[in-house]
């Protein structure tokens, strides 16, 4: 019997990933060729500096400084997509792969968060496979644990950890009572955050993740705009304090539900019982809960960064295409993806963490209390350290569960008293 013919690709993009993928080509060979029949052969990369050392021989290999014109290479039948950004070069790359007739491999959940619907129509209606199991949460494959292994169940719930670099600052603020802008410079020291961090800090990173995992989980047609966004800016050393009194931790979490409302997509910081299997995933890591009809919940945990497990998710699915294997891009026909309303932030139903700093004099705390009352919103638990008339002291309080929308008049008429010194701080809590 002859051996199949080698699935020829086109690598656009070689920096830490980009590198990572060819070194475990070439150390995995014959391994993949084992487990998918033939072997997977790279003939032409594509990066903005030809010259540098990435630690890979790149000799035989054609080279484009266009990756647009890799995209278009006669010899390749699949491009591998990691340049990034949901714009510009990446976009071009991906949309000339499929006018091509190209597979697409990639790692970019900005371009799926933005125009992920429309590329999987396109590359459906031409029988293409776009295969994007690297784009969230690195090498921990929720993607084919979604779309494949749950695929006979009804996911009504999603949430996790998706964005390492939150995930480490969070743990080292806990661990180390440091302040947010001392654990983020080491961050950044140590190559866990960018020299610009907003993406990940502010949440952006995970939102678009979570829109991706999303329309996986539901069927629906990908929708980053609906997704509610905050960062990890506003948390203070001395709310760690608080949520351990509390028997909490602090995760930057992205949440997807199917509610009676539509469907709900919010990434924020929340406070956890420290209970919750996701309470205590640590450091760089990411975690992935998935709620199932059938299969219950079903927890995901591994590395969502770094060249080692990101480049390994990419080469899974170079794997499944060269063995033939195909799915729809988000788990059913993009023709099928069914359009759900989102749901509001202001539909939220949950308790709440409040932290104030407020004047220690008589009758603050009745005002507090008379805000929340106004809005029909019950305290339950009400914490002061000490007392110290006259000066600013903070105050903390945890309510009952209530809407967002009276949570969020409280908060406003509370920041408005003279006695308030700062804005409130609110964390959501969630009870997993």
């Amino acid at each position: 019997m002859s051996k199949a013919a080698p699935l020829k690709i086109a690598v656009a993009g070689l920096g830490t990933v980009g590198a990572g993928v060819l070194k475990l080509l070439e150390t995995q060979a014959d391994l993949i060729e084992q487990r998918c029949g033939r072997r997977i052969e790279v003939v032409a990369v594509s990066a903005r500096s030809k010259g540098k050392d990435r630690g890979v021989d790149l000799s035989a290999l054609r080279w484009y400084d266009d990756p647009v014109a890799l995209a278009a290479d006669p010899e390749a039948e699949l491009v591998v997509e990691l340049i990034g950004g949901s714009e510009g070069p990446a976009r071009d790359t991906v949309a000339t792969a499929l006018e091509t007739g190209k597979h697409v491999v990639t790692a970019n959940k900005a371009l799926l968060a933005v125009h992920g619907t429309g590329i999987a129509l396109k590359a459906e209606g031409k029988g293409l496979t776009v295969a994007f199991e690297a784009a969230v949460a690195g090498g921990i494959p929720i993607i084919k644990g979604l779309r494949e292994g749950l695929a006979a169940n009804r996911v009504t719930e999603i949430h996790g950890i998706l964005n390492g670099t939150c995930n480490y600052i969070l743990t080292e603020m806990r661990t180390t009572g440091r302040d947010f802008a001392d654990v983020l410079a080491d961050a950044q020291a140590l190559g866990y955050a960018e020299a610009d961090p907003s993406f990940d800090i502010d949440g952006v990173d995970a939102a678009h993740k979570l829109a991706v995992l999303a329309s996986v989980a539901f069927g629906t047609p990908v929708d980053f705009a609906s997704v509610h966004i905050e960062g990890i800016r506003h948390v203070s050393a001395v709310d760690f304090d608080y949520a351990d009194q509390l028997g909490f931790r602090i995760k930057l979490l992205g949440i997807a539900r199917r509610t009676d409302k539509g469907v709900e997509q919010r990434v924020h910081p929340c406070m956890v019982p420290k209970s919750a299997p996701i309470a205590s995933v640590d450091g760089v890591f990411n975690a992935v809960v998935a709620q199932a009809d059938f299969a219950d919940r079903v927890l995901f945990v591994g590395r969502g960064a770094g060249a080692g497990p990101t480049a390994s998710a990419v080469v899974a699915d170079l794997i499944d295409i060269a063995r033939g294997r195909s799915t729809p891009t988000f788990g059913v026909p993009a023709e099928a993806l069914g359009a759900a309303a989102p749901s509001p932030m202001e539909a939220r139903r949950g308790s709440y963490y409040v932290r104030l700093m407020v004047v220690d004099r008589p009758g603050v705390i009745a005002d507090i209390a008379a805000a929340m009352r106004d809005q029909n919103v019950s305290m339950e638990q009400f914490l002061q350290r000490g007392r110290s008339p006259g000066e600013a002291v903070p105050v903390v309080l945890t309510t009952h569960d209530t809407d967002e929308a009276s949570m969020q008049k409280a908060l406003a008429t509370i920041a408005a008293q003279d006695s308030v010194v700062e804005p409130p701080r609110m964390i959501r809590i969630e009870q997993f």
